[in-house]
């Protein structure tokens, strides 16, 4: 079988300062995942995956998408074939995904967790099925070994307000090396114009013990919510939301449009606006209050197409880039937030490309000197987490702000395997500092530098986070 001889010690690293920043600073440094989707009952329960595909290709929307495209049955992807099978297709996809970031993704990971350095293809697919599911079915594979293998020291799983946290409270108990904390993700409870929001309410009601009959009710909810998750270690909560809404209301208004949603009348866009803009301003100033960090993922169009929505549901695969306005709202937002100083420290994510300038820009509208780098924008993520979404957001923040203050790298994803996209982030990265410094764009101070790209790596977060 071919040999991956392009993923070698330099890969992505393009002149000797560059390898020299990531050799000699960036590889080692521990990491901080302050956003994932990791399943907190695998981690606290140290799960052992019987094969490749469990850990790999299960609930991966990336791969997902990528075989669809390449004409893959849906059988073989989300359906009922065996793991095997599934495997099989991707191997036979693997090798059409040529400058998609899923061939160096693909060859990284097994590259680092198994020590295999042949391509992956249809003709290699059985051996490296074998060799992969031999290895992960025991315990030197568990889901914490995996993380431990990559030097993981803190992971951030996103959970619902409703979500008893028994996982991480197990975790907790079983004193682990590896930390693992959870972000407090309220949507449900802002997406007022969802057919289900009223079943969601129900829900929230009976774990909250508050009887959810008037908006001032679903705030003592959402605040009793807030409480139990802080007094469980959580410190940040997070918004994946298209754009932020602001439509200016009364309370008095918020408790009809609330009222009229419980008895299920049809709201207009501008109640549905108020009515978001007030919750979510309710919850940014409950999170200052508990001295969190907010996180605002802004700018996916979700669920668009309808028929496999029915079929498989939310989060498989059907969702894009948005076109939404994103400055004038979100700016009105921290600027209600900041003129009461209950602006908490903040990150925004983009999902739009071309939102990159309008992000790293107004964060700077609202860093006021008492805290380094208060509000941050944040890592290119989803459709953005690659070679040249990662550097078009490093230039931008460059331009606009100061990358030295930067809090670096997170997952956002679903799988275990997927801890070499840090790797994959700090290559990058340290090849960017390195070419400025072989043109002499920046001083050839590798120390000096170094000690940013490990800022940029791990200890912003560190500090940024405290956790």
């Amino acid at each position: 079988m071919a040999k991956t001889k392009f993923i070698n010690d330099n890969f992505l690293l393009s002149n000797k300062y560059a390898q020299d920043l990531y050799h000699n600073y960036a590889k080692k440094m521990p990491i901080i995942d302050y956003h994932c989707h990791l399943s907190p009952k695998d981690i606290a329960e140290d799960r052992i995956f019987k094969n490749i595909s469990e850990v790999w290709i299960h609930g991966d929307h990336y791969k997902w998408r990528a075989m669809r495209t390449f004409g893959i049955d849906e059988k073989y992807i989300t359906g009922n074939a065996s793991d095997k099978e599934k495997f099989e297709k991707w191997a036979e996809t693997v090798p059409h995904t040529l400058r998609n970031p899923l061939f160096h993704w693909t060859h990284l990971e097994l590259q680092r967790y198994f020590e295999i350095d042949t391509f992956l293809t249809k003709d290699s697919a059985e051996e490296i099925y074998e060799k992969t599911s031999k290895r992960l079915n025991t315990s030197e594979y568990s889901c914490q070994n995996l993380l431990k293998k990559m030097n993981v020291e803190v992971v951030c799983t996103t959970e619902d307000p409703i979500d008893d946290l028994r996982w991480h409270k197990l975790h907790a108990e079983n004193n682990s090396t590896i930390k693992m904390t959870t972000s407090f993700r309220p949507d449900k409870s802002i997406l007022i114009e969802d057919d289900s929001y009223n079943t969601y309410i129900n829900s929230l009601e009976k774990v909250s013990g508050v009887a959810i009959n008037s908006y001032c009710d679903l705030k003592k909810a959402l605040k009793s919510r807030i409480q139990y998750f802080d007094d469980n270690g959580c410190k940040l909560s997070d918004h994946g939301l298209s754009y932020i809404s602001f439509a200016p209301s009364t309370e008095k208004e918020i408790e009809t449009i609330f009222k009229k949603r419980k008895d299920n009348d049809d709201l207009s866009l501008l109640e549905t606006e108020q009515f978001k803009n007030a919750i979510s301003l309710f919850l940014a100033e409950t999170y200052h209050e508990f001295g969190w960090v907010q996180q605002f993922h802004l700018g996916a169009l979700r669920n668009n197409n309808q028929r496999m929505l029915d079929n498989l549901g939310p989060d498989t695969g059907w969702d894009s880039i948005g076109d939404y306005s994103q400055a004038e709202n979100l700016s009105t937002f921290l600027n209600t937030l900041d003129s009461k100083d209950k602006l908490t420290k903040t990150i925004l994510y983009n999902l739009n490309p071309a939102d990159n300038e309008v992000l790293a820009t107004m964060i700077g509208n609202f860093n006021d000197g008492t805290i380094k780098a208060k509000v941050q924008f944040g890592s290119g993520w989803w459709f953005l987490d690659q070679k040249d979404g990662i550097t078009k957001q490093l230039n931008a923040l460059s331009n606009m702000s100061l990358i030295s203050t930067f809090i670096g790298m997170l997952t956002d994803s679903r799988s275990f395997l997927s801890y070499p996209r840090h790797e994959y982030f700090r290559r990058v990265l340290c090849n960017l500092f390195g070419e400025e410094m072989e043109n002499g764009e920046l001083p050839n101070d590798v120390e000096w530098v170094g000690k940013i790209v490990q800022d940029i790596s791990y200890n912003n977060a560190k500090e940024y986070f405290n956790f």
